[in-house]
């Protein structure tokens, strides 16, 4: 017979939080620069970088010209630009305008055979950032995440976000 002990509770949390909190299976700190980024800032960001987004939309490739500025934008032109803006610049930089107006960026994070992956500081590169976006523009891999606090779309792509 399988008892409590041996299940666990999905509502305890995580097998991290017995570890040293979130992203400490992956090296994180558990505060300050380089602890994985919180859910709040994480959603900041992205509203910066949709909205930068639909401004570039509604204003080279309007659908219509009724309603207001954020009205005007095509969906799909919208996706492409925000798809775009991901793929360079967190492959390029390591961060998004949303990310680093809001202190965060994008490192390669992962555990291999040995433990976490070290850090080495640069940008997460063109095929990481390609993952990244591709399954960022699902939706869905975005908005399930691990027990570290990443995305499906991080932990797919070898990335996390942390705070600058």
């Amino acid at each position: 017979m399988t008892t409590r002990q041996n299940v666990g509770s999905w509502l305890e949390g995580g097998p991290s939080g017995e570890q040293g909190g979130r992203g400490a299976r992956l090296g994180l700190p558990a505060q300050g620069p380089g602890a994985a980024a919180g859910l709040g800032r994480r959603a900041a960001a992205l509203v910066v970088d949709w909205t930068v987004c639909l401004l570039m939309s509604a204003t080279f490739f309007p659908a219509t010209r009724e309603g207001s500025v954020l009205e005007r934008a095509d969906s799909l032109v919208t996706l492409a630009i925000f798809a775009a803006e991901n793929l360079l610049l967190v492959g390029l930089l390591g961060f998004t305008l949303g990310h680093r107006l809001l202190g965060l960026r994008v490192r390669t994070a992962g555990v291999g055979p040995d433990g976490p992956v070290a850090d080495d500081g640069r940008a997460p590169g063109l095929v990481r950032g390609f993952v990244r976006t591709l399954l960022l523009c699902a939706v869905i891999p975005a908005v399930v995440w691990d027990a570290d606090g990443r995305g499906l779309h991080d932990r797919a792509a070898g990335t996390a976000i942390v705070r600058r």
